[in-house]
Protein backbone atom coordinates (compact mmCIF):
# COMPACT_ATOMS: atom_id res chain seq x y z
CA UNK A 1 0.00 0.00 0.00
CA UNK A 2 1.98 3.41 -1.16
CA UNK A 3 2.63 5.70 2.11
CA UNK A 4 0.42 8.90 2.20
CA UNK A 5 -0.93 11.67 4.42
CA UNK A 6 -4.28 10.66 6.72
CA UNK A 7 -7.47 10.45 4.84
CA UNK A 8 -8.49 13.69 6.82
CA UNK A 9 -5.24 15.32 6.11
CA UNK A 10 -5.84 14.13 1.85
CA UNK A 11 -9.51 16.02 2.05
CA UNK A 12 -7.95 19.42 3.92
CA UNK A 13 -5.14 19.70 1.31
CA UNK A 14 -7.58 18.93 -1.76
CA UNK A 15 -9.81 21.75 -0.10
CA UNK A 16 -6.96 24.17 0.15
CA UNK A 17 -5.50 24.08 -3.22
CA UNK A 18 -9.25 23.17 -4.88
CA UNK A 19 -8.25 19.65 -6.43
CA UNK A 20 -7.58 16.20 -5.09
CA UNK A 21 -4.01 15.61 -5.41
CA UNK A 22 -2.98 11.98 -6.55
CA UNK A 23 0.68 11.33 -6.48
CA UNK A 24 2.36 11.85 -2.64
CA UNK A 25 6.11 11.40 -2.12
CA UNK A 26 7.49 11.43 1.95
CA UNK A 27 9.97 14.13 2.28
CA UNK A 28 12.43 12.84 4.47
CA UNK A 29 15.03 14.83 6.56
CA UNK A 30 14.44 17.65 8.68
CA UNK A 31 15.33 17.92 12.28
CA UNK A 32 11.90 17.93 14.18
CA UNK A 33 8.99 14.53 13.40
CA UNK A 34 6.60 17.53 11.37
CA UNK A 35 4.77 15.28 8.54
CA UNK A 36 6.74 16.47 5.10
CA UNK A 37 5.19 15.58 1.25
CA UNK A 38 5.64 16.56 -2.13
CA UNK A 39 2.53 16.28 -3.70
CA UNK A 40 1.03 16.62 -7.33
CA UNK A 41 -1.54 15.36 -10.12
CA UNK A 42 -0.99 15.37 -13.30
CA UNK A 43 -0.55 18.51 -14.95
CA UNK A 44 -0.26 20.77 -12.35
CA UNK A 45 2.52 22.03 -10.46
CA UNK A 46 3.74 20.15 -7.25
CA UNK A 47 3.16 21.40 -4.00
CA UNK A 48 4.87 20.69 -0.82
CA UNK A 49 2.68 20.10 2.32
CA UNK A 50 4.25 20.79 5.98
CA UNK A 51 1.96 19.34 8.54
CA UNK A 52 2.44 19.65 12.45
CA UNK A 53 2.46 16.49 14.32
CA UNK A 54 3.30 17.82 18.18
CA UNK A 55 2.52 20.70 20.06
CA UNK A 56 6.38 22.14 18.96
CA UNK A 57 5.57 21.17 15.13
CA UNK A 58 2.54 22.91 15.79
CA UNK A 59 3.50 26.19 17.32
CA UNK A 60 6.62 26.19 14.72
CA UNK A 61 4.13 26.41 11.27
CA UNK A 62 2.37 28.72 13.10
CA UNK A 63 5.59 31.42 13.12
CA UNK A 64 5.92 30.62 10.10
CA UNK A 65 2.84 31.38 8.60
CA UNK A 66 2.55 34.55 10.60
CA UNK A 67 6.30 35.17 8.47
CA UNK A 68 4.88 34.43 5.05
CA UNK A 69 2.02 36.48 5.52
CA UNK A 70 3.83 39.42 6.03
CA UNK A 71 7.17 39.13 4.25
CA UNK A 72 7.66 38.33 0.24
CA UNK A 73 10.17 38.39 -2.30
CA UNK A 74 11.85 36.17 -4.93
CA UNK A 75 13.67 34.40 -2.19
CA UNK A 76 10.89 32.71 -0.51
CA UNK A 77 8.70 29.85 -2.18
CA UNK A 78 5.04 30.63 -2.75
CA UNK A 79 2.68 30.24 0.52
CA UNK A 80 -0.26 27.90 -1.61
CA UNK A 81 -2.55 27.92 1.70
CA UNK A 82 -2.65 27.05 5.63
CA UNK A 83 -5.16 25.66 7.66
CA UNK A 84 -4.36 25.99 11.73
CA UNK A 85 -5.73 22.96 13.76
CA UNK A 86 -5.05 22.68 17.25
CA UNK A 87 -2.73 19.26 16.64
CA UNK A 88 -1.93 19.41 13.07
CA UNK A 89 -1.95 22.70 11.19
CA UNK A 90 -0.55 22.19 7.58
CA UNK A 91 1.31 24.66 5.40
CA UNK A 92 1.01 24.43 1.46
CA UNK A 93 4.21 25.86 -0.31
CA UNK A 94 5.38 25.53 -4.07
CA UNK A 95 6.87 22.39 -4.86
CA UNK A 96 10.65 22.69 -5.47
CA UNK A 97 11.63 19.29 -6.30
CA UNK A 98 13.62 20.38 -9.35
CA UNK A 99 15.80 22.63 -7.67
CA UNK A 100 19.56 22.25 -6.97
CA UNK A 101 20.16 21.87 -3.31
CA UNK A 102 23.47 21.84 -2.14
CA UNK A 103 26.23 20.38 -1.57
CA UNK A 104 28.02 20.26 -3.77
CA UNK A 105 29.24 24.42 -3.39
CA UNK A 106 30.77 26.00 -6.37
CA UNK A 107 32.07 30.29 -6.44
CA UNK A 108 28.58 30.73 -8.40
CA UNK A 109 25.91 29.10 -5.69
CA UNK A 110 27.97 31.15 -2.83
CA UNK A 111 27.22 34.02 -4.58
CA UNK A 112 23.36 33.56 -5.47
CA UNK A 113 22.82 32.81 -1.74
CA UNK A 114 24.77 36.12 -0.50
CA UNK A 115 22.42 37.78 -3.70
CA UNK A 116 19.65 36.39 -1.82
CA UNK A 117 20.27 37.25 1.86
CA UNK A 118 21.03 41.06 0.75
CA UNK A 119 17.36 41.15 -0.91
CA UNK A 120 16.39 39.65 2.09
CA UNK A 121 18.03 42.24 4.74
CA UNK A 122 16.82 44.95 2.31
CA UNK A 123 13.30 43.54 2.02
CA UNK A 124 10.73 45.11 4.61
CA UNK A 125 8.20 43.80 6.62
CA UNK A 126 6.54 43.97 9.80
CA UNK A 127 8.07 41.29 11.56
CA UNK A 128 8.80 41.21 15.36
CA UNK A 129 12.02 42.43 17.09
CA UNK A 130 14.23 39.92 18.21
CA UNK A 131 14.17 39.84 21.42
CA UNK A 132 10.11 39.45 21.12
CA UNK A 133 10.23 36.56 18.27
CA UNK A 134 12.54 34.96 20.51
CA UNK A 135 12.75 36.21 24.39
CA UNK A 136 14.85 33.56 26.01
CA UNK A 137 18.53 34.78 25.97
CA UNK A 138 20.13 32.78 23.43
CA UNK A 139 22.82 30.35 25.77
CA UNK A 140 26.69 31.21 24.52
CA UNK A 141 30.21 31.58 26.27
CA UNK A 142 28.94 32.40 29.80
CA UNK A 143 26.73 29.37 29.83
CA UNK A 144 29.53 27.16 28.83
CA UNK A 145 31.81 28.73 31.71
CA UNK A 146 29.16 28.02 34.31
CA UNK A 147 28.71 24.20 33.33
CA UNK A 148 31.80 23.46 31.00
CA UNK A 149 31.39 19.74 30.90
CA UNK A 150 28.60 19.44 28.48
CA UNK A 151 31.11 21.43 25.70
CA UNK A 152 34.47 19.79 27.05
CA UNK A 153 32.60 15.85 26.39
CA UNK A 154 32.85 16.83 22.60
CA UNK A 155 36.58 16.77 22.74
CA UNK A 156 37.14 19.87 20.57
CA UNK A 157 39.24 21.97 23.14
CA UNK A 158 41.22 20.57 26.28
CA UNK A 159 40.03 22.41 30.16
CA UNK A 160 43.13 24.83 29.65
CA UNK A 161 42.60 26.05 26.59
CA UNK A 162 39.37 27.06 27.08
CA UNK A 163 40.12 28.45 30.48
CA UNK A 164 42.52 31.07 28.91
CA UNK A 165 40.06 31.62 26.06
CA UNK A 166 36.86 31.88 27.77
CA UNK A 167 37.45 36.14 28.72
CA UNK A 168 37.93 37.06 25.23
CA UNK A 169 35.33 34.66 23.97
CA UNK A 170 32.44 36.25 26.59
CA UNK A 171 33.39 39.74 25.88
CA UNK A 172 33.66 39.41 22.19
CA UNK A 173 30.07 37.78 21.72
CA UNK A 174 28.60 40.04 24.13
CA UNK A 175 29.93 42.76 21.97
CA UNK A 176 27.57 42.02 19.30
CA UNK A 177 24.20 43.59 19.27
CA UNK A 178 21.77 40.86 17.95
CA UNK A 179 19.17 43.46 17.46
CA UNK A 180 18.71 44.95 13.91
CA UNK A 181 15.73 46.65 11.12
CA UNK A 182 16.31 44.41 8.92
CA UNK A 183 14.33 40.83 8.28
CA UNK A 184 16.40 37.64 8.96
CA UNK A 185 15.91 34.53 8.40
CA UNK A 186 18.35 32.92 11.62
CA UNK A 187 18.61 29.23 10.53
CA UNK A 188 19.90 29.74 7.28
CA UNK A 189 21.84 26.18 6.06
CA UNK A 190 22.62 24.70 2.58
CA UNK A 191 18.96 22.13 3.63
CA UNK A 192 17.39 25.16 4.13
CA UNK A 193 17.87 26.59 0.40
CA UNK A 194 17.68 25.92 -3.15
CA UNK A 195 18.76 27.32 -6.67
CA UNK A 196 15.57 27.56 -9.08
CA UNK A 197 15.40 29.64 -12.14
CA UNK A 198 14.47 32.89 -10.11
CA UNK A 199 17.43 32.50 -8.02
CA UNK A 200 18.31 30.85 -4.37
CA UNK A 201 14.75 30.39 -2.33
CA UNK A 202 15.25 30.21 1.30
CA UNK A 203 12.35 27.78 3.00
CA UNK A 204 11.84 26.52 7.12
CA UNK A 205 11.05 30.82 8.14
CA UNK A 206 9.70 29.94 11.53
CA UNK A 207 12.57 31.80 13.45
CA UNK A 208 12.43 34.55 11.05
CA UNK A 209 12.30 38.42 12.62
CA UNK A 210 13.88 41.44 12.68
CA UNK A 211 17.65 41.49 13.75
CA UNK A 212 21.15 42.33 12.48
CA UNK A 213 22.31 41.00 9.29
CA UNK A 214 25.68 40.26 9.74
CA UNK A 215 23.85 36.60 12.18
CA UNK A 216 22.30 35.34 8.57
CA UNK A 217 25.34 35.26 7.24
CA UNK A 218 27.66 34.15 10.26
CA UNK A 219 25.18 31.28 11.07
CA UNK A 220 25.48 30.01 7.47
CA UNK A 221 29.34 30.19 7.07
CA UNK A 222 30.54 27.30 9.48
CA UNK A 223 28.04 24.51 7.63
CA UNK A 224 29.50 26.21 4.40
CA UNK A 225 32.80 25.54 5.09
CA UNK A 226 31.79 21.77 6.82
CA UNK A 227 30.60 21.23 3.44
CA UNK A 228 33.15 22.36 1.08
CA UNK A 229 33.06 25.73 0.85
CA UNK A 230 35.56 28.35 2.11
CA UNK A 231 36.51 29.59 5.62
CA UNK A 232 34.27 31.63 7.23
CA UNK A 233 36.48 34.97 7.32
CA UNK A 234 37.31 34.77 3.78
CA UNK A 235 33.41 35.69 3.14
CA UNK A 236 33.08 37.81 6.55
CA UNK A 237 36.75 39.44 7.44
CA UNK A 238 37.06 41.26 10.66
CA UNK A 239 33.98 40.25 12.61
CA UNK A 240 35.36 38.67 15.40
CA UNK A 241 32.15 39.03 17.58
CA UNK A 242 29.97 37.35 14.94
CA UNK A 243 32.44 34.72 15.17
CA UNK A 244 32.19 34.69 18.83
CA UNK A 245 29.01 34.31 18.66
CA UNK A 246 28.29 32.12 16.15
CA UNK A 247 30.65 29.54 18.31
CA UNK A 248 28.93 30.27 21.90
CA UNK A 249 25.51 29.60 20.18
CA UNK A 250 27.01 26.31 19.26
CA UNK A 251 29.41 25.48 22.25
CA UNK A 252 26.54 25.74 24.23
CA UNK A 253 24.00 23.54 22.67
CA UNK A 254 26.54 20.72 20.62
CA UNK A 255 26.84 18.76 23.91
CA UNK A 256 23.75 18.74 25.80
CA UNK A 257 21.71 15.67 25.68
CA UNK A 258 19.43 14.69 22.16
CA UNK A 259 16.44 16.63 21.97
CA UNK A 260 13.60 14.27 22.08
CA UNK A 261 11.62 16.11 19.69
CA UNK A 262 14.09 17.02 17.11
CA UNK A 263 16.91 13.93 17.26
CA UNK A 264 19.38 15.07 14.77
CA UNK A 265 19.40 18.80 16.24
CA UNK A 266 22.33 17.95 18.45
CA UNK A 267 24.65 16.13 15.56
CA UNK A 268 23.60 19.10 13.25
CA UNK A 269 24.90 21.82 15.39
CA UNK A 270 28.00 19.22 16.37
CA UNK A 271 28.91 19.49 12.49
CA UNK A 272 28.62 23.33 12.57
CA UNK A 273 30.67 23.75 15.89
CA UNK A 274 33.85 22.13 14.31
CA UNK A 275 34.10 24.39 12.03
CA UNK A 276 33.08 27.43 14.34
CA UNK A 277 35.05 27.07 16.76
CA UNK A 278 38.63 27.28 15.09
CA UNK A 279 36.77 30.58 13.56
CA UNK A 280 36.24 32.24 16.57
CA UNK A 281 39.79 31.53 17.72
CA UNK A 282 41.30 32.50 14.58
CA UNK A 283 39.02 35.83 14.58
CA UNK A 284 40.38 36.79 18.35
CA UNK A 285 43.81 35.71 17.76
CA UNK A 286 43.20 32.57 20.19
CA UNK A 287 45.93 29.69 20.61
CA UNK A 288 44.25 26.59 18.25
CA UNK A 289 41.95 24.96 20.20
CA UNK A 290 43.30 21.19 21.08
Amino acid sequence: MAIRPSARNRERIARLIGRAETHFRRVEGGYTPAERWLIGSPGAPSVFAKIGTSKQTANALRAEYRVYSKLSGPFMPELLGWEDDPAAPILLIEGLGDARWPPPWDDGLVSRVVEALDALHHSEAELAPLDHAHPEPSPGWREVAEDPQPFLSLGLASPGWLAGALPELVAAEEALDPSGEAPVHLDVRSDNLCLTDRGVILIDWNMACLGNPELDLGFWLPSLEAEGGPRPEAMLPKSPEVAARVGGFFAARAGLPVLPHAPRVRTVQLQQLRTALPWAARALVLPSPG
